[in-house]
Protein backbone atom coordinates (compact mmCIF):
# COMPACT_ATOMS: atom_id res chain seq x y z
CA UNK A 1 0.00 0.00 0.00
CA UNK A 2 1.79 3.11 -1.25
CA UNK A 3 1.39 6.51 0.52
CA UNK A 4 -2.07 8.11 1.60
CA UNK A 5 -3.42 10.77 -1.11
CA UNK A 6 -6.26 13.13 -1.67
CA UNK A 7 -8.31 13.50 -4.50
CA UNK A 8 -10.00 16.57 -5.70
CA UNK A 9 -12.73 15.85 -8.15
CA UNK A 10 -13.96 17.72 -11.09
CA UNK A 11 -17.75 17.52 -12.23
CA UNK A 12 -17.30 15.84 -14.92
CA UNK A 13 -15.85 12.74 -12.82
CA UNK A 14 -19.00 12.72 -10.90
CA UNK A 15 -21.18 12.97 -14.41
CA UNK A 16 -19.83 10.54 -15.77
CA UNK A 17 -19.73 7.77 -12.69
CA UNK A 18 -22.09 8.59 -9.85
CA UNK A 19 -20.86 6.01 -7.95
CA UNK A 20 -16.70 6.94 -8.28
CA UNK A 21 -16.75 7.95 -4.24
CA UNK A 22 -16.37 4.25 -4.08
CA UNK A 23 -13.03 3.94 -6.34
CA UNK A 24 -10.45 5.62 -3.93
CA UNK A 25 -9.69 3.18 -2.16
CA UNK A 26 -7.72 3.97 1.18
CA UNK A 27 -7.68 7.46 -0.14
CA UNK A 28 -8.97 10.70 1.21
CA UNK A 29 -11.51 12.81 -1.39
CA UNK A 30 -12.32 16.92 -1.75
CA UNK A 31 -15.20 18.11 -3.65
CA UNK A 32 -14.96 21.59 -4.09
CA UNK A 33 -18.53 23.60 -3.05
CA UNK A 34 -18.05 24.50 -7.11
CA UNK A 35 -19.14 20.57 -7.65
CA UNK A 36 -22.65 21.39 -5.42
CA UNK A 37 -23.43 24.58 -7.80
CA UNK A 38 -22.56 22.85 -10.91
CA UNK A 39 -24.28 19.66 -10.08
CA UNK A 40 -27.75 22.07 -9.51
CA UNK A 41 -27.30 23.17 -13.23
CA UNK A 42 -27.50 19.16 -14.30
CA UNK A 43 -30.04 17.09 -12.17
CA UNK A 44 -33.46 18.24 -14.09
CA UNK A 45 -33.67 16.47 -17.10
CA UNK A 46 -34.39 13.34 -18.63
CA UNK A 47 -30.43 12.30 -20.25
CA UNK A 48 -27.91 10.37 -18.60
CA UNK A 49 -26.20 12.84 -17.75
CA UNK A 50 -28.95 14.18 -15.72
CA UNK A 51 -29.50 10.70 -14.27
CA UNK A 52 -26.18 10.65 -13.13
CA UNK A 53 -26.42 14.07 -11.27
CA UNK A 54 -28.67 13.13 -9.17
CA UNK A 55 -27.88 9.39 -8.30
CA UNK A 56 -24.77 11.31 -6.92
CA UNK A 57 -26.60 13.97 -4.87
CA UNK A 58 -28.74 11.18 -3.03
CA UNK A 59 -25.10 9.22 -2.41
CA UNK A 60 -23.85 12.45 -1.10
CA UNK A 61 -26.76 12.77 1.16
CA UNK A 62 -26.85 9.23 2.00
CA UNK A 63 -22.76 9.69 3.20
CA UNK A 64 -23.51 13.13 5.07
CA UNK A 65 -26.37 12.50 7.03
CA UNK A 66 -24.49 14.82 9.96
CA UNK A 67 -22.76 17.91 9.78
CA UNK A 68 -19.19 16.72 8.09
CA UNK A 69 -18.23 20.06 7.27
CA UNK A 70 -14.71 19.34 9.27
CA UNK A 71 -14.26 16.15 10.20
CA UNK A 72 -15.53 14.58 7.55
CA UNK A 73 -17.64 11.68 6.23
CA UNK A 74 -16.31 8.14 5.96
CA UNK A 75 -16.43 6.39 2.72
CA UNK A 76 -16.67 3.42 4.20
CA UNK A 77 -14.54 0.21 5.79
CA UNK A 78 -11.16 0.35 4.68
CA UNK A 79 -11.60 3.82 2.38
CA UNK A 80 -10.79 7.02 2.91
CA UNK A 81 -12.67 10.32 4.13
CA UNK A 82 -15.06 12.51 1.84
CA UNK A 83 -14.73 16.29 2.65
CA UNK A 84 -16.20 19.13 1.07
CA UNK A 85 -14.35 21.96 0.65
CA UNK A 86 -16.29 24.83 1.48
CA UNK A 87 -13.27 27.45 1.24
CA UNK A 88 -13.66 29.40 -2.23
CA UNK A 89 -10.96 32.27 -2.13
CA UNK A 90 -9.59 32.21 -4.99
CA UNK A 91 -6.03 31.90 -5.46
CA UNK A 92 -3.60 35.04 -6.21
CA UNK A 93 -1.01 33.21 -7.97
CA UNK A 94 -3.86 31.93 -9.91
CA UNK A 95 -5.60 34.77 -10.87
CA UNK A 96 -2.33 36.00 -12.59
CA UNK A 97 -2.34 33.77 -14.71
CA UNK A 98 -6.65 32.66 -15.06
CA UNK A 99 -8.20 35.84 -13.56
CA UNK A 100 -11.97 34.65 -14.46
CA UNK A 101 -13.67 33.19 -11.59
CA UNK A 102 -15.17 30.01 -14.02
CA UNK A 103 -15.84 27.05 -12.43
CA UNK A 104 -13.09 25.71 -13.67
CA UNK A 105 -10.55 28.09 -12.72
CA UNK A 106 -12.45 27.87 -9.19
CA UNK A 107 -11.76 23.85 -8.73
CA UNK A 108 -8.12 24.47 -9.26
CA UNK A 109 -8.03 27.02 -7.34
CA UNK A 110 -9.46 24.32 -4.75
CA UNK A 111 -6.40 21.68 -5.27
CA UNK A 112 -3.97 24.18 -4.46
CA UNK A 113 -5.52 24.88 -1.39
CA UNK A 114 -6.09 21.52 -0.26
CA UNK A 115 -2.51 20.97 -1.29
CA UNK A 116 -0.80 23.67 1.02
CA UNK A 117 -3.34 21.96 3.79
CA UNK A 118 -2.05 19.17 3.65
CA UNK A 119 1.66 19.02 2.67
CA UNK A 120 2.46 15.81 3.83
CA UNK A 121 0.07 13.97 1.37
CA UNK A 122 0.43 14.40 -2.28
CA UNK A 123 -2.60 15.97 -3.74
CA UNK A 124 -3.95 15.00 -7.31
CA UNK A 125 -6.85 16.42 -9.24
CA UNK A 126 -8.90 14.46 -11.27
CA UNK A 127 -10.66 15.58 -14.62
CA UNK A 128 -11.56 14.06 -17.64
CA UNK A 129 -11.46 17.38 -19.05
CA UNK A 130 -8.33 17.33 -21.58
CA UNK A 131 -7.61 21.12 -21.45
CA UNK A 132 -8.48 21.02 -17.70
CA UNK A 133 -5.88 18.76 -17.10
CA UNK A 134 -3.30 20.79 -19.78
CA UNK A 135 -4.20 23.98 -17.16
CA UNK A 136 -3.31 21.93 -14.40
CA UNK A 137 -0.03 21.02 -15.82
CA UNK A 138 0.96 24.50 -16.18
CA UNK A 139 0.28 25.27 -13.02
CA UNK A 140 2.39 22.65 -11.62
CA UNK A 141 -0.48 20.93 -10.18
CA UNK A 142 -0.67 16.92 -10.13
CA UNK A 143 -3.59 15.88 -12.22
CA UNK A 144 -5.04 12.49 -13.48
CA UNK A 145 -7.67 11.02 -15.48
CA UNK A 146 -10.53 9.07 -14.20
CA UNK A 147 -9.04 5.47 -15.11
CA UNK A 148 -11.47 3.35 -13.06
CA UNK A 149 -13.29 2.55 -16.38
CA UNK A 150 -10.33 2.71 -18.79
CA UNK A 151 -10.04 -0.20 -21.19
CA UNK A 152 -5.88 -1.03 -21.21
CA UNK A 153 -5.52 -3.20 -24.56
CA UNK A 154 -7.03 -1.05 -27.53
CA UNK A 155 -5.22 -3.15 -30.29
CA UNK A 156 -8.59 -4.98 -31.06
CA UNK A 157 -9.68 -1.85 -32.55
CA UNK A 158 -7.22 -1.92 -35.11
CA UNK A 159 -6.95 -5.23 -36.74
CA UNK A 160 -9.45 -7.42 -38.10
CA UNK A 161 -9.80 -11.18 -37.06
CA UNK A 162 -6.82 -13.12 -36.81
CA UNK A 163 -5.20 -15.47 -39.24
CA UNK A 164 -3.57 -18.69 -38.06
CA UNK A 165 -1.05 -20.14 -40.33
CA UNK A 166 0.29 -23.92 -40.57
CA UNK A 167 -2.89 -25.77 -39.89
CA UNK A 168 -3.36 -29.33 -40.80
CA UNK A 169 -5.01 -29.77 -44.27
CA UNK A 170 -6.85 -32.60 -43.21
CA UNK A 171 -8.45 -30.96 -40.50
CA UNK A 172 -9.31 -28.03 -42.91
CA UNK A 173 -11.18 -30.39 -44.96
CA UNK A 174 -13.27 -32.44 -41.88
CA UNK A 175 -14.49 -28.76 -41.72
CA UNK A 176 -15.09 -27.96 -45.05
CA UNK A 177 -17.01 -32.02 -45.10
CA UNK A 178 -19.50 -31.53 -42.06
CA UNK A 179 -22.17 -28.97 -40.95
CA UNK A 180 -20.82 -30.37 -37.35
CA UNK A 181 -17.60 -28.26 -36.87
CA UNK A 182 -14.53 -29.83 -34.74
CA UNK A 183 -14.55 -30.39 -31.50
CA UNK A 184 -13.18 -27.39 -29.51
CA UNK A 185 -11.46 -29.50 -27.05
CA UNK A 186 -9.37 -31.45 -29.96
CA UNK A 187 -8.33 -28.39 -31.74
CA UNK A 188 -7.00 -26.68 -28.79
CA UNK A 189 -5.25 -29.68 -28.21
CA UNK A 190 -3.21 -29.89 -31.01
CA UNK A 191 -3.01 -26.23 -31.57
CA UNK A 192 -2.34 -24.93 -27.37
CA UNK A 193 -0.77 -21.72 -28.57
CA UNK A 194 -4.08 -20.88 -30.67
CA UNK A 195 -5.99 -19.35 -27.71
CA UNK A 196 -9.84 -18.86 -28.93
CA UNK A 197 -12.18 -16.29 -26.64
CA UNK A 198 -15.90 -17.48 -27.44
CA UNK A 199 -17.17 -16.91 -30.52
CA UNK A 200 -14.04 -15.89 -31.73
CA UNK A 201 -13.84 -15.64 -35.64
CA UNK A 202 -10.93 -16.48 -37.16
CA UNK A 203 -8.79 -17.63 -40.33
CA UNK A 204 -7.20 -21.39 -40.62
CA UNK A 205 -4.35 -21.37 -43.62
CA UNK A 206 -2.55 -24.56 -44.54
CA UNK A 207 -0.46 -25.22 -47.23
CA UNK A 208 -2.94 -25.81 -49.48
CA UNK A 209 -6.13 -24.52 -48.46
CA UNK A 210 -7.70 -22.08 -46.10
CA UNK A 211 -11.02 -21.89 -44.12
CA UNK A 212 -12.93 -18.95 -42.36
CA UNK A 213 -14.12 -20.35 -38.78
CA UNK A 214 -15.85 -19.38 -35.73
CA UNK A 215 -15.44 -20.39 -32.48
CA UNK A 216 -19.22 -21.60 -31.10
CA UNK A 217 -19.52 -21.10 -27.67
CA UNK A 218 -22.83 -23.07 -27.52
CA UNK A 219 -21.83 -26.37 -29.56
CA UNK A 220 -18.16 -26.03 -28.48
CA UNK A 221 -17.15 -26.60 -31.61
CA UNK A 222 -14.97 -24.69 -34.33
CA UNK A 223 -17.17 -24.51 -37.43
CA UNK A 224 -17.06 -23.52 -41.31
CA UNK A 225 -18.02 -19.61 -41.77
CA UNK A 226 -20.93 -19.97 -45.44
CA UNK A 227 -20.95 -17.71 -47.07
CA UNK A 228 -24.55 -17.46 -46.92
CA UNK A 229 -27.20 -15.82 -49.05
CA UNK A 230 -27.75 -12.07 -48.74
CA UNK A 231 -29.72 -10.42 -45.63
CA UNK A 232 -32.52 -8.90 -47.38
CA UNK A 233 -30.42 -7.76 -50.76
CA UNK A 234 -27.28 -6.71 -48.79
CA UNK A 235 -23.95 -9.66 -49.51
CA UNK A 236 -20.75 -9.75 -47.37
CA UNK A 237 -18.29 -7.90 -49.78
CA UNK A 238 -15.34 -9.02 -47.86
CA UNK A 239 -14.10 -11.40 -44.74
CA UNK A 240 -14.88 -9.59 -42.21
CA UNK A 241 -18.44 -8.52 -43.13
CA UNK A 242 -18.90 -12.62 -43.40
CA UNK A 243 -17.78 -12.83 -39.98
CA UNK A 244 -20.26 -9.99 -38.90
CA UNK A 245 -23.46 -11.46 -40.38
CA UNK A 246 -22.77 -15.15 -39.17
CA UNK A 247 -22.90 -13.67 -35.73
CA UNK A 248 -25.61 -11.44 -36.34
CA UNK A 249 -27.56 -14.25 -37.43
CA UNK A 250 -26.63 -16.49 -34.89
CA UNK A 251 -30.13 -16.92 -32.40
CA UNK A 252 -27.75 -17.90 -29.41
CA UNK A 253 -25.92 -14.29 -29.42
CA UNK A 254 -27.48 -12.10 -27.83
CA UNK A 255 -24.82 -9.23 -27.68
CA UNK A 256 -22.51 -8.16 -30.19
CA UNK A 257 -20.09 -5.09 -30.71
CA UNK A 258 -19.26 -4.16 -34.41
CA UNK A 259 -16.62 -1.92 -34.28
CA UNK A 260 -14.86 -0.18 -37.39
CA UNK A 261 -14.22 2.69 -38.50
CA UNK A 262 -16.77 4.95 -41.66
CA UNK A 263 -17.68 3.37 -44.20
CA UNK A 264 -16.74 -0.69 -43.22
CA UNK A 265 -20.56 -1.21 -43.27
CA UNK A 266 -21.41 -1.46 -39.03
CA UNK A 267 -24.63 -0.08 -39.05
CA UNK A 268 -25.75 -1.39 -42.83
CA UNK A 269 -25.05 -5.06 -41.82
CA UNK A 270 -26.89 -5.24 -38.47
CA UNK A 271 -29.72 -3.68 -40.01
CA UNK A 272 -29.77 -5.99 -42.95
CA UNK A 273 -29.57 -8.92 -40.39
CA UNK A 274 -32.25 -7.61 -38.39
CA UNK A 275 -34.77 -6.91 -41.28
CA UNK A 276 -33.61 -10.56 -42.45
CA UNK A 277 -35.00 -12.25 -39.00
CA UNK A 278 -37.93 -9.84 -38.48
CA UNK A 279 -40.37 -12.55 -38.00
CA UNK A 280 -38.39 -13.93 -34.85
CA UNK A 281 -38.75 -10.58 -33.43
CA UNK A 282 -41.60 -8.00 -32.65
CA UNK A 283 -39.85 -4.95 -33.33
CA UNK A 284 -36.35 -3.67 -34.55
CA UNK A 285 -35.24 -0.71 -32.96
CA UNK A 286 -32.47 1.74 -33.84
CA UNK A 287 -31.15 4.43 -31.69
CA UNK A 288 -28.49 6.48 -31.71
CA UNK A 289 -27.40 9.21 -29.08
CA UNK A 290 -27.63 12.73 -29.45
CA UNK A 291 -24.36 14.47 -28.95
CA UNK A 292 -25.79 18.12 -29.23
CA UNK A 293 -23.67 20.76 -31.13
CA UNK A 294 -21.57 23.90 -29.78
CA UNK A 295 -22.65 23.22 -26.46
CA UNK A 296 -26.46 23.52 -26.74
CA UNK A 297 -29.44 20.98 -26.66
CA UNK A 298 -31.74 20.48 -29.29
CA UNK A 299 -34.20 22.55 -27.65
CA UNK A 300 -32.34 25.24 -28.89
CA UNK A 301 -33.59 23.76 -32.13
CA UNK A 302 -36.71 24.91 -33.67
CA UNK A 303 -39.48 22.57 -34.80
CA UNK A 304 -41.67 19.96 -32.69
CA UNK A 305 -39.34 17.22 -30.18
CA UNK A 306 -39.93 14.71 -33.44
CA UNK A 307 -38.66 17.11 -35.82
CA UNK A 308 -35.40 17.98 -33.34
CA UNK A 309 -33.85 14.72 -33.60
CA UNK A 310 -34.56 13.98 -37.26
CA UNK A 311 -31.01 15.17 -38.60
CA UNK A 312 -29.36 13.64 -35.79
CA UNK A 313 -31.36 10.09 -37.05
CA UNK A 314 -30.86 10.64 -40.62
CA UNK A 315 -28.04 8.77 -41.21
CA UNK A 316 -29.91 5.57 -39.52
CA UNK A 317 -32.57 6.36 -42.60
CA UNK A 318 -29.82 6.55 -45.22
CA UNK A 319 -28.44 2.66 -44.44
CA UNK A 320 -32.35 2.09 -44.84
CA UNK A 321 -32.56 3.35 -48.55
CA UNK A 322 -29.73 1.43 -49.33
CA UNK A 323 -31.27 -1.42 -48.34
CA UNK A 324 -34.42 -0.32 -50.13
CA UNK A 325 -32.22 0.78 -53.36
CA UNK A 326 -31.36 -3.26 -53.79
CA UNK A 327 -35.11 -3.95 -54.72
CA UNK A 328 -37.19 -2.61 -57.22
CA UNK A 329 -39.83 0.51 -55.57
CA UNK A 330 -42.75 -1.64 -55.82
CA UNK A 331 -41.32 -5.28 -54.54
CA UNK A 332 -42.58 -6.93 -51.46
CA UNK A 333 -39.07 -6.15 -49.59
CA UNK A 334 -39.82 -2.29 -49.96
CA UNK A 335 -43.22 -2.66 -49.19
CA UNK A 336 -42.62 -4.88 -46.02
CA UNK A 337 -40.08 -1.90 -45.00
CA UNK A 338 -42.68 0.91 -45.49
CA UNK A 339 -45.43 -1.00 -43.40
CA UNK A 340 -43.29 -1.86 -40.70
CA UNK A 341 -42.38 1.50 -40.16
CA UNK A 342 -45.85 2.64 -40.54
CA UNK A 343 -46.76 0.11 -37.50
CA UNK A 344 -44.03 1.30 -35.41
CA UNK A 345 -42.72 -2.20 -36.13
CA UNK A 346 -39.03 -0.93 -37.17
CA UNK A 347 -38.38 2.39 -35.27
CA UNK A 348 -35.74 4.85 -35.57
CA UNK A 349 -35.23 7.14 -32.51
CA UNK A 350 -33.09 8.79 -29.94
CA UNK A 351 -31.48 6.81 -28.02
CA UNK A 352 -32.64 8.77 -25.13
CA UNK A 353 -36.41 7.61 -25.17
CA UNK A 354 -35.60 3.88 -24.87
CA UNK A 355 -34.36 4.52 -21.03
CA UNK A 356 -36.65 2.80 -18.76
CA UNK A 357 -38.22 0.77 -21.15
CA UNK A 358 -38.12 -2.64 -21.03
CA UNK A 359 -36.92 -4.03 -23.95
CA UNK A 360 -38.48 -8.03 -24.87
CA UNK A 361 -38.56 -9.76 -28.21
CA UNK A 362 -36.53 -6.61 -29.85
CA UNK A 363 -33.79 -6.34 -32.19
CA UNK A 364 -32.09 -3.35 -30.99
CA UNK A 365 -29.13 -1.73 -32.90
CA UNK A 366 -27.51 1.40 -30.65
CA UNK A 367 -25.88 3.73 -33.18
CA UNK A 368 -22.54 5.41 -32.72
CA UNK A 369 -22.21 4.01 -29.21
CA UNK A 370 -18.67 4.74 -29.14
CA UNK A 371 -19.96 8.71 -27.39
CA UNK A 372 -21.68 6.30 -24.40
CA UNK A 373 -20.32 5.90 -20.76
CA UNK A 374 -19.56 2.33 -19.82
CA UNK A 375 -22.68 3.74 -16.71
CA UNK A 376 -24.94 4.18 -20.13
CA UNK A 377 -24.23 1.18 -21.65
CA UNK A 378 -24.73 -1.18 -18.63
CA UNK A 379 -28.24 0.92 -18.44
CA UNK A 380 -29.42 -0.05 -21.95
CA UNK A 381 -28.10 -3.86 -21.72
CA UNK A 382 -29.78 -4.03 -18.01
CA UNK A 383 -32.88 -3.62 -19.82
CA UNK A 384 -32.59 -6.44 -22.24
CA UNK A 385 -35.91 -8.77 -22.16
CA UNK A 386 -36.67 -12.04 -23.12
CA UNK A 387 -35.83 -12.55 -26.70
CA UNK A 388 -34.14 -9.01 -27.60
CA UNK A 389 -30.80 -9.09 -29.15
CA UNK A 390 -28.23 -5.87 -28.43
CA UNK A 391 -26.20 -5.17 -31.04
CA UNK A 392 -23.49 -1.63 -30.63
CA UNK A 393 -21.98 -0.30 -33.54
CA UNK A 394 -18.91 2.76 -33.47
CA UNK A 395 -15.89 4.01 -34.36
CA UNK A 396 -13.83 4.37 -31.32
CA UNK A 397 -11.62 6.84 -33.04
CA UNK A 398 -14.61 9.13 -33.81
CA UNK A 399 -15.55 10.51 -30.49
CA UNK A 400 -17.34 13.75 -30.39
CA UNK A 401 -18.22 13.52 -26.28
CA UNK A 402 -15.10 15.60 -24.89
CA UNK A 403 -15.10 13.62 -21.88
CA UNK A 404 -14.39 10.06 -23.52
CA UNK A 405 -12.18 8.67 -25.56
CA UNK A 406 -10.51 5.43 -27.15
CA UNK A 407 -9.97 3.91 -23.72
CA UNK A 408 -12.85 5.57 -21.94
CA UNK A 409 -15.83 5.55 -23.97
CA UNK A 410 -18.84 2.27 -23.27
CA UNK A 411 -18.27 0.70 -26.60
CA UNK A 412 -14.72 -0.09 -25.90
CA UNK A 413 -15.94 -0.67 -21.89
CA UNK A 414 -18.36 -3.35 -23.13
CA UNK A 415 -16.14 -5.42 -25.80
CA UNK A 416 -13.03 -5.59 -23.01
CA UNK A 417 -15.26 -6.45 -20.49
CA UNK A 418 -17.74 -8.81 -22.31
CA UNK A 419 -14.96 -10.38 -23.80
CA UNK A 420 -14.79 -14.47 -23.56
CA UNK A 421 -18.71 -14.27 -22.23
CA UNK A 422 -20.45 -16.90 -24.54
CA UNK A 423 -23.63 -14.79 -25.20
CA UNK A 424 -20.94 -12.27 -26.44
CA UNK A 425 -19.45 -11.69 -29.78
CA UNK A 426 -17.21 -8.28 -31.47
CA UNK A 427 -16.31 -8.06 -34.85
CA UNK A 428 -13.74 -5.56 -36.15
CA UNK A 429 -14.38 -4.00 -38.99
CA UNK A 430 -10.96 -2.52 -41.04
CA UNK A 431 -11.93 -2.82 -44.95
CA UNK A 432 -13.99 -0.01 -45.86
CA UNK A 433 -16.98 -0.93 -48.79
CA UNK A 434 -18.76 2.35 -49.01
CA UNK A 435 -17.01 3.58 -51.67
CA UNK A 436 -12.83 3.63 -53.01
CA UNK A 437 -12.79 7.59 -52.52
CA UNK A 438 -14.48 6.87 -48.91
CA UNK A 439 -11.69 4.32 -48.45
CA UNK A 440 -9.02 6.26 -49.60
CA UNK A 441 -9.94 9.48 -47.27
CA UNK A 442 -10.94 7.41 -44.04
CA UNK A 443 -6.43 6.22 -44.55
CA UNK A 444 -5.05 9.39 -45.35
CA UNK A 445 -6.46 12.18 -44.18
Amino acid sequence: MGAKKNFVLDTNVVLHDYNCLSNFQENDVYLPITILEELDRFKKGSEQINYNARQFVRILDELTQNDFSLRGASLGEGKGMLYVVTQDLYDVKLAEVFPDRIPDNRILSCTLYVAEQHKDNKTILVTKDINMRMKARSLGIPVEDYNTDKVQDINIFEHSQPTYSGIDSDLIDRLYATSNGVPLDEFTAKYPDIKLAANECFILESERNSVLVRSNAFSETIKKIDKGTPNYGISARNTEQKFAFNVLNDPDIKLIGITGKAGTGKTLLALAAALKQMKQYKQILLARPIISLANKDIGFLPGTEKEKIMPYMQPLFDNLNVIKAQFSQNSLEVRQIDEMLKNNLLVIEALAYIRGRSLTETFCIVDEAQNLTPHEIKTIITRTGEGTKMVFTGDVEQIDSPYLDMQSNGLAYMVDKMKGQKLFAHINLVKGERSELAELAANLL
